[in-house]
């Protein structure tokens, strides 16, 4: 018993490092971020600051960073995690068309689209083989550019951290305390670039929380970091990159449309809820 009480106050310990560390060191990239540009330089240094954390951690407790969830792990975590994501990001679109909160992008959007992509320098192409060849290149090349980044995040949050909260929490509380702390991270950004700050805090941790379920869920029954990775680069490809180049906003339904917006939270909600029992009945 005493042994156990030992070992969960020093992993709270390690828990309380790690975050530290991840706060003064995201403070210098959220300053530089608010008050200096080029900010997407300083959005990549940010999203690095979870592993130099988790590093520095490991280093202090006298582990190895080998101990880390390198390995790939099997090959049916890293597709699903590419399909959930591009899942939920897809129904979460085809509702705002279905609905009216934005219009499916008529001819001159998407020609406008594929001239920004380069695409027309190859000859005249349709609307269609525009969208096939832009998402082809958004969903394999973007998504190996943006894992760059959410690498970064995922040694952290999902390599590390949650392991640690695995010692002393269960799923559920793995889950949603790493989903707290995950978009609590974020939260100065969407308070200084956000427009409409509590609606998008709100419907923001909605949808980190879900996520988080998701993400445990495979990171745990993986045993790596990279279907975490994975989920992470093609999430935000899907939903900053793809489907809003496809969709025309409408008068009066904005708060509805893209990742701060109601729908996506609606969404990610509903697979939140579908991986957190599937995990309970699984007993992750």
């Amino acid at each position: 018993m005493q042994n156990s009480i030992s070992e969960k106050r020093e992993t709270w310990n390690t828990i309380l490092i790690f975050l530290a560390l991840v706060t003064v060191l995201s403070s210098f990239f959220h300053y530089a971020i608010v008050n200096l540009y080029p900010s997407r330089i300083y959005i990549g240094g940010l999203m690095w600051c979870p592993a130099i954390a988790a590093i520095i951690t490991l280093k202090l407790k006298k582990r190895p960073v080998s101990s880390l969830p390198w390995n790939w792990g099997n090959w049916k975590y890293i597709r699903l995690s590419y399909f959930i994501p591009a899942l939920y990001g897809i129904i979460t679109y085809i509702l705002i068309w279905i609905l009216g909160f934005g219009s499916l992008a008529d001819k001159e959007v998407i020609t406008d689209w594929g001239k920004e992509l380069g695409l027309t320098g190859i000859g005249t192409l349709n609307p269609t083989w525009i969208v096939i060849i832009a998402i082809i290149l958004s969903g394999t090349v973007e998504v190996m550019r943006s894992s760059a980044t959410t690498l970064g995040e995922e040694i952290g949050w999902r390599g590390f951290f949650i392991f640690e909260l695995r010692k002393v929490l269960s799923f559920t509380g793995v889950s949603f305390f790493s989903g707290i702390i995950w978009a609590t991270w974020h939260w100065p950004v969407i308070v200084y670039y956000g427009e409409n700050v509590i609606l998008e805090l709100t419907t923001f941790y909605v949808v980190i929380i879900a996520m988080s379920f998701m993400m445990t869920y495979y990171t745990f029954k993986s045993k790596s970091l990279w279907p975490a990775v994975i989920f992470h680069a093609v999430s935000n490809v899907y939903i900053q990159k793809i489907l809003p180049e496809l969709t025309v906003n409408n008068e009066g339904t904005e708060h509805w449309l893209g990742e701060y917006g109601i729908m996506f939270a609606i969404v990610t909600s509903i697979f939140g809820i579908y991986f957190w029992r599937k995990a309970i009945n699984e007993k992750l």
